[in-house]
């Protein structure tokens, strides 16, 4: 019997990942340092859109910024956390607003899910999909 040794992640491509986020290039971002990983990525850049994208897919994660223009970030949270369907899919919100009264809501809201503020890297990211995920596997 031959055994290898890998020190590569397994594949996640299991994984589908949920990105509601009103800037393009953010999604697109994501899109590539999860495709790396082989994470099934999908993103919407209006709120309303995102959350049906939530409904249909029924992701393993959702990324979500909260300032957006039709429907923000927090509004979709609540919607998520209080349908029996969505309550279970854990949430990373990315934000752009570091103030740390908005951090403080969204750790004490969102206490089982995380928060990464914008700018961040990929490691940051990766690490708080690691960790978040590791929580639901």
């Amino acid at each position: 019997m031959t055994m290898t040794t890998n020190s590569t992640p397994p594949a996640q491509e299991n994984l589908t990942v949920v990105c509601i986020d009103d800037e393009p290039e953010m999604i697109e971002l994501i899109r590539l340092v999860l495709g790396r990983r082989n994470f099934q990525f999908v993103g919407a850049t209006r709120g309303r859109e995102g959350l049906q994208l939530v409904r249909q897919l029924n992701p393993h994660l959702v990324l979500l910024d909260l300032m957006m223009p039709d429907m923000d970030g927090w509004e979709i949270y609540q919607q998520m956390k209080t349908s029996e369907e969505l309550k279970d899919i854990p949430v990373i919100i990315i934000s752009a607003k570091p103030e740390s009264i908005d951090k403080a809501l969204g750790f004490h809201i969102a206490e089982e899910d995380a928060y990464i503020t914008k700018p961040f890297g990929p490691n940051e990211l990766l690490t708080s999909i690691n960790t978040v995920l590791g929580r639901k596997l």
